[in-house]
């Protein structure tokens, strides 16, 4: 049996879309493939005990590419005999390389997840990113819009290839019940535009927001549910004071992972109209809660920043909007809100779509070539 190290400070049971990408690759693999080298966390022990292989923690809340760790790497490569490395995220981990391949490991893999974008702007982190890339034999990109960003600084260095995250299409479902959500925050039976994300000014809960009012002069009964915590949080409890929506507009605050199906499935449409800010730098690499509510049988509202537009089948699962048009966004949300037979056929659309490209049995397959060429 190959065996695959896996070198990663994301990992849970620290949260994270990084860290439920790394798990759920991890999961779909036989257990006795791996062997995982990872920062430690609270809860690491009681986590890691219930896996079925082994985890070994490094006693530090951030793993660096240092000569501990690069020393700690090849004693269990060597140790368990691995031919392959991963390493959850390349930058800057993917500096261990030289040391492994020099131990006997044959194949290495890197990661990126979009943040890396914003790194091959400047020119000491695209430096380091061309120096990660020339140690590895595949780098990764989870759209095709971040391989147009990566693609000019890492060609010729490495072979680029997709691996996006998957969907848990068992968990994310048409079929979850959304009775108790509507019932906790008072929903009724009101037609519901819903928003899964944390809550930073990327994301476009402001723009709902602001176009709210329009959405109510066609359907008064409407409700606004924005899922999620985050450093914006009180600047949009204000802005929802200051027009008067405390009615309409429910914040529910952090949500456990485990109660996300419910809330998708309280809603009727969903919507994140994300936009890009910072010239570039704070960009949607790919945006997976567009893809769970797809899963779940809901329409999508995406915005045009990054990888989101990959995520929607425009006019078929839902709509790509211009974020920056507050009158554009809140226009198609009430179309959607009037038209329940469209937004149903584009749910089953999207359902569909994301089973057959973006559920994790086709994704594990991916990282299984990508591991095992």
């Amino acid at each position: 049996m190959k065996r695959t190290l896996v070198v990663t400070n994301d990992f849970p049971p620290r949260q994270g879309g990084i860290q439920t990408f790394v798990a759920a690759l991890l999961a779909r693999r036989p257990p006795d493939s791996l062997v995982v080298l990872a920062s430690d966390a609270p809860g690491s022990a009681e986590h890691d005990a219930g896996l079925p292989y082994p985890v070994v923690r490094r006693p530090t809340s951030m793993l660096l590419p240092t000569r501990r760790t690069a020393r700690a790497a090849v004693d269990l490569a060597r140790r368990y005999g691995c031919d392959t490395a991963f390493f959850g995220a390349a930058a800057p981990l993917g500096l261990l390389a030289p040391a492994l391949r020099e131990a006997g490991v044959g194949r290495l893999v890197g990661a990126t997840h979009g943040h890396e974008t914003g790194w091959v702007a400047l020119p000491g982190a695209r430096q380091l990113l061309q120096r990660i890339a020339g140690g590895l034999d595949v780098l990764t990109f989870i759209s095709e819009y971040t391989h147009g960003r990566l693609a000019p600084a890492l060609d010729g260095r490495t072979t680029l290839a997709q691996l996006s995250p998957g969907v848990d299409v068992d968990l994310f479902t048409p079929t979850a019940d959304g009775t108790a959500v509507r019932r906790r925050y008072g929903l009724g039976t009101a037609p519901v535009v819903v928003c899964v994300s944390r809550l930073v000014a990327r994301k476009g809960q402001d723009v709902l927001v602001a176009g709210w009012p329009e959405v109510l002069a066609h359907h008064p009964g409407a409700r606004l549910l924005l899922v999620g915590g985050g450093p914006d949080e009180a600047s949009l409890r204000r802005a929802v004071a200051r027009r008067g929506l405390q009615d309409s507009v429910v914040l529910t605050g952090p949500v456990p992972p485990g109660e996300l199906p419910g809330h998708y499935a309280a809603g009727d449409v969903f919507a994140m109209p994300c936009r890009t800010r910072r010239a570039g730098l704070d960009v949607e690499g790919l945006g997976m809660v567009f893809l769970e509510a797809a899963a779940s049988g809901r329409p999508v509202v995406a915005g045009t920043s990054g990888g989101a537009p990959e995520t929607v089948l425009d006019g078929v699962t839902g709509h790509v909007v211009d974020p920056r048009s507050t009158g554009a966004v809140a226009r198609t949300l009430a179309d959607l809100l009037g038209d329940p037979e469209r937004a149903r056929a584009m749910g089953a659309a999207g359902r569909s779509w994301v089973e057959q490209r973006w559920s994790w049995a086709t994704i594990a397959g991916t990282f299984a070539e990508l591991l095992e060429p």
